[in-house]
């Protein structure tokens, strides 16, 4: 059983103990938050430890679970890592690029496990739509969430599209040969409402819009290959795969729906499937998978580069918005 502490007490680090309350591998030995009303609470809730310092909570663990803010990750990951602790931490990696690329050098001398808390990768509903992925040519995604001053210290981007950026990441494997990108500052100081354009090497597109000031909450994408539709919604965990396949005429009856297609084309069918979706908590699946690399001594699935080529072009996207307002 690996013992666990929780850097970071605020609305996700709730969520986070909870789940590691529900996992067997871990063995929750506490929590530390500078926050003394905040932590009064965190004790009472959950009846767990809280210990005074970082310091004292990395002698007592072998894994840190950091859900600090984003402009601490950098600190409280490095010194975990120079304890030589296994470190999970809660996506954006960190704030800049060369800090992620200390935190890739400081985790590669300790020779411990990192894991970027990129949960999307672990929602059901994109788990589902997985296996149907091909040669992915366009991909439009949609987040748009109801204003919530959480996460207003970063551009929208940072908060919100990451999570969109790390799963086209994930299912495009190739580089990247063009951004473009426009966003607004509403109710913020950074950008509130963004789109970006990414285009890939391989001729794969993608379309991401973010927008924390939305009246309704949408988490969805769409990815169009030859002869396969496929959307994912992430918030309804619901997935859809609209195939095209040739009509086969020595076959009878079909369940597809015929279509044609002109003169001197074969015909098609169109078929709706629809996955079964297996129930689970996101949060709970990502950190079993971390705790399942460590006793296994096997790469995490969102690895620390991961989290560093997000971040990335997370940037790019900022620096085009930034070139096109004139901010820079």
């Amino acid at each position: 059983m690996l013992k666990i502490g929780v850097l970071g007490a605020g609305h996700l680090g709730k969520i986070h103990i909870r789940c590691i309350k529900e996992i067997p591998s871990y063995e929750l030995v506490g929590f530390y938050d500078p926050d003394e009303s905040n932590s009064q609470k965190v004790i009472q809730e959950f009846g767990i430890t809280r210990f005074n310092s970082i310091d004292d909570l990395l002698e007592a663990v072998d894994v840190v679970d950091i859900v600090t803010p984003t402009v601490s990750h950098f600190d409280c990951a490095s010194k975990s890592l120079r304890k030589f602790r296994h470190v999970f931490i809660e996506k954006p990696i960190v704030t800049t690029l060369e800090q992620a690329r200390e935190l890739i050098k400081i985790a590669g001398e300790a020779n411990v496990k990192v894991q970027v808390g990129h949960v999307e990768r672990f929602n059901p509903a994109f788990l589902a739509a997985e296996p149907y992925f091909g040669k992915v040519m366009f991909i439009e995604a949609h987040r748009l969430a109801q204003f919530n001053p959480r996460g207003t210290d970063v551009p929208v981007i940072l908060d919100l599209m990451i999570h969109d950026i790390d799963i086209i990441l994930s299912v495009v494997k190739s580089n990247i040969r063009k951004i473009s990108a426009s966003g607004v500052a509403v109710v913020s100081d950074t950008p509130d409402i963004a789109n970006a354009r990414i285009l890939f090497d391989n001729g794969c597109v993608a379309n991401l819009t973010a927008s924390r000031i939305s009246l309704k909450n949408m988490r969805k994408a769409r990815f169009f290959q030859r002869d396969a539709y496929i959307t994912v919604d992430f918030l309804k965990k619901e997935t859809e795969v609209i195939r095209l396949k040739e009509v086969d005429a020595s076959i009878g009856a079909s369940a597809g729906f015929k279509i044609n297609l002109g003169p001197g084309k074969a015909s098609k069918e169109i078929f709706f499937d629809k996955p079964e979706i297996k129930p689970s908590n996101a949060i709970i699946t990502e950190l079993q998978s971390f705790s399942s690399a460590i006793i296994n001594n096997t790469t995490p699935p969102v690895t620390i580069n991961d989290g560093y080529s997000a971040l990335e072009v997370a940037h790019q996207i900022i620096e085009k918005i930034e070139e096109s307002t004139g901010t820079l």
